[in-house]
């Protein structure tokens, strides 16, 4: 089937409305994107795809709304959005449409879905405030979206599909750097694999430039491991490596005395020549050779043991 139609609601829009037109929009280019909550035009039909409208989920009649009740729900209980839906029906498809391995999809599908579309989904529903971000609250991608909504006065004709479509490629932004990034992840990983083996029973990692991780050292059981080396355009980087990925502490911290120091306090105080910066919180230090950034992993390790 030719889909020549893709139909949301017209009025303000929500984030999962928005996100669900960047993932069918890259799918189906030709295809008219409409606003409308005509009955025409939100119940099935050929050549449509019609989400967060319609009151109706079937997959099959191409119809992905979640305001009906009983709402569509996840297999463990939770509840979708339209996104989640239409993340759930196409987002294969939409990975593919990257030219990501094929080996890479089922992993980056799972990861996207539940770090970037089940909390869209879960605050859509009112399952999650999103107060519960604290100090963020206003920062998550939901409610920044929507500032993008024509505000109070701005309610000539037109004006939410203009804001709509003008908000769309801000959300596509949004989608596709989380799905390079992803895929960068998958593709980091199998280097990571090949430095830590590399390393034996060392305790710093080499790697052949800045890339994702700590996930690969985790999975490799890397324990031993407390710093990692790379270049860094024409410097070397030398930083630690954190204890998780939901908070800053480190396995090991670089060394007390470097703190701060910058060129040549920081040569006088480390003892190795080319050390150029160490930051105050020391989790990063910079070299200007790869022999001075072991030299000065060497010392950290040696302080840390």
């Amino acid at each position: 089937m030719t889909i020549t139609h893709l139909v949301t609601h017209s009025g303000g829009f929500h984030a999962d409305e928005l996100l669900s037109s960047v993932i069918l929009t890259r799918l189906y280019p030709e295809a008219t994107l409409l606003r409308s909550r005509d009955a025409q035009w939100i119940t099935p039909g050929a050549g449509r795809i019609i989400y967060d409208v319609g009151r109706d989920y079937d997959a099959e009649a191409l119809i992905f709304d979640h305001h009906q009740r009983p709402g569509p729900l996840r297999e463990d209980g939770q509840p979708f959005s339209s996104f989640g839906l239409i993340w759930q029906h196409y987002g294969r498809d939409y990975l593919r449409s990257f030219d990501l391995p094929e080996a890479d999809l089922e992993d980056i599908h799972r990861s996207f879905d539940q770090g970037f579309v089940l909390p869209v989904d879960l605050i859509d529903n009112g399952a999650l405030e999103p107060s519960v971000a604290g100090p963020l609250a206003g920062m998550t991608l939901p409610v920044l979206l929507e500032t993008l909504k024509p505000v109070f006065d701005e309610r000539g004709e037109g004006a939410d599909d203009r804001a709509f479509m003008a908000a769309l490629p801000v959300a596509r932004a949004f989608v596709e750097a989380a799905i390079k990034g992803k895929a960068a992840k998958r593709r980091a990983e199998s280097m990571v694999m090949q430095a830590i083996e590399a390393a034996g029973s060392g305790r710093v990692l080499e790697l052949p430039t800045g890339m994702p991780f700590r996930s690969a050292v985790e999975k490799a059981g890397a324990d031993h491991l407390l710093f990692v080396v790379h270049p860094r355009g024409d410097d070397w980087a030398l930083t630690t490596i954190r204890k998780s990925g939901d908070g800053f502490e480190a396995r090991a911290d670089l060394p007390e005395a470097w703190a701060g120091l910058t060129d040549a306090e920081l040569e006088a105080a480390s003892g190795v020549p080319g050390a150029k910066f160490c930051h105050n919180a020391r989790f990063i230090a910079v070299a200007a050779t790869r022999e001075a950034a072991l030299r000065m992993a060497e010392l950290a390790v040696a302080e840390a043991s």
